[in-house]
């Protein structure tokens, strides 16, 4: 018979950051409504504050000052208080007080100022912070639920505009839509081991292998619907079809927040299932896991598909859209390098490490787009940049940075992560995949840098705007992706030890 389990033994305290926000997120929404509308700005300065608490927490957390989880499991296995989940804090919490910073002005200039968009962006930060603390399948697929229905909001906020509605509407269908097949994958997984703790599934599956019967064949197809579901949020081809429209017709400070966040949150419910939960599901004794030729095969892909296509791109928008495709098929690479047996923590190492430096060069590079963007949404095409360099020359410098770290030129961020994942590939005897990850940077330099010949070899009529909060937005992007860059220790450090899978 069911218990009701003693609120003691929950050990709740271990989820005080994304508790600490979950909570300011709803009396935000209350206390929101006794704000007047001219004095919103003050909805974004409280956001902000519950940030930054929880971001505190989730430091000290992180470098071992303090431990909130203790040896205790959390709300009986359901949460996993680890030095993963906290990463995963703090990059989602660094990414949401920058989509706080770059709103700020943005939402004023265009007139779409409301403060339930800062209690969304809470609402979806506390999703992604549940998907990496996820214990259990079905905490995963709330998680991703909290992440998205406001994210889909978010993307129409614009209401006025019927791009920006399109946009809301081809996200919430493609969405749903993918969430049926996690559902599904989940309900197969529990089919096959009869949990859906993925504690639980770790051990079952060491004795459906073992066994070598059937079941091994059902659990394989649940895995498969997982990570389709799990793919449409990070945009992996084929799941990708909504991403450059979306990309597009949304508000521009809500694609620079979720270009980075739903990426996170994707890739950390992709690692707790696939690192965390199978790791040890092979179809042949000794060999890979049975997922990983899929991921690999998934890598690449996307990263041909995501640089080829963003050549022919001329809208700004779009091409980081392409670009974001092609990201996530770099980070495949490393997901793909955890399914084979000891190299799971390295692999897991890298695609947090990238996680971090692609949050601060794709939310400043986006930054940069808002700061030239008309209040009509229009000027986001190549020649809202040309000849920047002469009329804002730090902006055209920053932007500059944030395409250098984007193609992965040393001293940057995007080299450092690149760097630790095809490390990650060649380690787990990945070369041919290694190899296209290289080739499709070589390709990627193209459109990279043809932004940056048009800001200082072409001639334009640029403007820009860039108050306080904007700028220091694009600042501390561009400080983050160089001080990665220049001293990678400083992130090498914080996912040192860092480890998904049971019994190790």
């Amino acid at each position: 018979m069911f218990q009701v389990p003693d609120i003691g033994d929950l050990n709740i305290w271990a989820t005080l950051p994304v508790l600490i926000l979950a909570i300011w997120a709803c009396l935000l929404l209350v206390a929101d409504l006794f704000i007047p509308q001219e004095r919103k700005s003050l909805t974004a300065g409280l956001a902000a504050a519950g940030i930054g608490l929880s971001l505190v927490l989730s430091l000290l957390s992180l470098t071992d000052v303090i431990d909130l989880s203790g040896s205790d499991p959390v709300l009986q296995g359901l949460f996993l208080a680890d030095h993963f989940t906290d990463m995963i804090n703090v990059i989602a919490l660094v990414t949401a007080l920058l989509g706080v910073m770059v709103a700020y002005d943005y939402l004023q200039r265009t007139g779409i100022q409301r403060g339930e968009y800062y209690v969304l962006l809470l609402f979806v930060t506390s999703g992604v912070m549940f998907m990496g603390a996820a214990g259990d399948l079905t905490v995963i697929f709330i998680a991703l639920e909290l992440l998205s229905i406001p994210l889909y909001i978010l993307s129409g906020f614009r209401r006025e505009q019927a791009q920006s509605e399109e946009s809301a509407m081809k996200y919430f269908l493609l969405g749903a839509f993918a969430s049926s097949f996690l559902v599904y994958g989940i309900a197969l997984v529990y089919g096959a081991t009869g949990t859906t703790s993925l504690q639980g599934v770790w051990t079952a599956v060491d004795q459906i292998v073992a066994d070598a019967d059937s079941t091994r064949y059902l659990l394989l197809v649940g895995v498969g619907l997982v990570l389709v579901g799990l793919g449409f949020k990070v945009a992996a081809v084929p799941f990708h079809m909504w991403t450059p429209d979306v990309y597009q017709g949304a508000p521009t400070s809500v694609v620079a927040f979720m270009s980075v966040a739903a990426k996170v949150g994707g890739f950390a419910g992709l690692l707790r299932v696939l690192a965390g939960g199978v790791p040890n599901f092979m179809l042949d004794a000794g060999d890979a896991a049975a997922w990983q030729s899929t991921i690999w095969l998934l890598a690449i892909l996307t990263m041909l598909l995501g640089n080829i296509v963003a050549i022919a791109q001329s809208d700004l928008k779009r091409l980081l859209a392409y670009s974001s495709i092609a990201h996530a098929g770099y980070i495949l690479i490393a997901v793909a390098a955890a399914g084979l047996p000891g190299e799971g923590p390295e692999a897991v190492q890298a695609i947090l490490i990238y996680l971090l430096a692609y949050t601060f060069t794709n939310v400043g590079a986006f930054a940069v787009i808002i700061a030239v963007e008309r209040n009509d949404t229009s000027n986001t095409g190549l020649d809202a940049v040309r000849g920047l360099s002469r009329s804002n020359p730090a902006l055209a410098a920053a932007m500059a940075l944030f395409m250098f770290s984007l193609t992965g030129i040393p001293l940057t961020g995007g080299f450092i992560g690149k760097w630790f994942v095809f490390r990650s590939a060649i380690s787990a005897d990945l070369m041919g995949v290694a190899l296209v990850g290289v080739l499709t940077s070589a390709i990627s330099a193209f459109y990279y840098l043809r932004v940056v010949w048009a800001m200082y070899f072409e001639d334009g009529d640029s403007e820009a705007s860039t108050p306080w909060p904007l700028a220091w937005a694009i600042g501390i992007s561009a400080v983050g992706t160089l001080i990665l860059g220049i001293l990678p220790y400083l992130a090498t450090d914080m996912a040192k030890g860092i480890t998904l899978a049971f019994g190790h």
